[in-house]
C-alpha cells in the first residue's frame, strides 16, 4: 500500500482523476471518497462511472437522497454510495452491500458511515481544498496511483 498526492487545479482536472481511475477498476474493487462539502467527491464519481459506461452524457445524479445508484456498465455494475444520511452501518444490508461487494465496482462517498464494514483492501481517496485548487491523496494499491 503506499500513498499518492495529485494536485488538481479545478474541477476538469478532478474530473480527469476520475476517469484515469475507472481505466484501472475492476470488479470487485472499492473506492471510499472522503473530503468535506465541495472538495469534488461527486464530480470524481460522475466522471468515474460515466467513463466505465463509456457515456459522457450519462445521467448520474447523486444519490444523496437514494443512498446508492447502481449502473451497469461494459465492465459490471457500478455501485455509487453516498451514506451522508445513513445514520450506522446497520442500514447497509437493506442497501444491497454485501451484494455490491461480491463482484462490483463500489465508490462510496462519506465512508465514514461504513464504521468496521469499511474493507481494508478498499483504496481510499481524500479530495481537500488548497489555496491553488484541490489535491487529491490516494491510499492504496500501487496500481492506483501509478503515472497519476
Amino acid at each position: 500500500m503506499r500513498e499518492t498526492r495529485v494536485t488538481l487545479a479545478d474541477e476538469a482536472a478532478t474530473s480527469r482523476l476520475g476517469r484515469q481511475l475507472a481505466a484501472r477498476a475492476r470488479a470487485g474493487d472499492v473506492i471510499l471518497l472522503e473530503g468535506p462539502l465541495g472538495a469534488g467527491k461527486s464530480p470524481l464519481a460522475r466522471a468515474f462511472i460515466r467513463a466505465l459506461a463509456g457515456d459522457e452524457r450519462l445521467a448520474v445524479p447523486s444519490p444523496t437522497f437514494t443512498l446508492v445508484q447502481v449502473y451497469e456498465t461494459p465492465r459490471g455494475e457500478v455501485w455509487h454510495y453516498d451514506l451522508w444520511r445513513l445514520e450506522g452501518p446497520e442500514g447497509l444490508a437493506e442497501l444491497g452491500w454485501d451484494e455490491a461487494l461480491e463482484g462490483g465496482i463500489v465508490l462510496v462517498e462519506w465512508p465514514g458511515r461504513l464504521g468496521k464494514l469499511a474493507p481494508d483492501r478498499a483504496l481510499r481517496l481524500t479530495l481537500g481544498m488548497t489555496e491553488t485548487g484541490r489535491e487529491a491523496v490516494l491510499w492504496g494499491e500501487e496500481r492506483w496511483g501509478d503515472g497519476l
